[in-house]
């Protein structure tokens, strides 16, 4: 029986770690965790939100094609504040009213990856 969802991994390029380091740990306030020193040899990086409970895996893909359509949905609190601090990093922010009960954006990371961040409403 499936308990909990462990992670999610994303595709970057070679040599993107700092560029992805810049957005997750600025833009959306999550920590570098370390990847054990076997797969931290292939590159990449891991975050996490500071209490571990989500985690994002960017795994290094060559030839690299970012994810255009499929996503992580990340559920934020406060998210017309959390949209402010992605645009204020450079990220685009755009809002979508198609999910009754929520609001919702998607944004890019840096190499072009999508993400939702959706707030469920009261």
């Amino acid at each position: 029986m499936l308990a909990a969802l462990d992670h999610v991994q994303l595709a970057t390029p070679p040599g993107s770690e700092e560029l992805l380091r810049a957005f997750y740990i600025g833009a959306l306030g999550m920590t570098e965790i370390p990847k054990p020193p076997v797969l931290a040899a292939r590159g990449g990086c891991w975050f996490a939100t500071p209490d571990g409970t989500v985690q994002l895996h960017l795994g290094v893909e060559d030839p690299f094609r970012p994810a255009l359509k499929a996503h992580p949905g990340l559920r934020v609190t406060g998210i017309d504040a959390f949209a402010e601090r992605i645009a204020s990093h450079g990220a685009p922010v755009v809002w979508d009213d198609n999910l009754p009960g929520h609001r919702r954006f998607y944004s890019t990371d840096p190499v072009g990856n999508r993400l939702e961040f959706l707030q469920p409403l009261a």
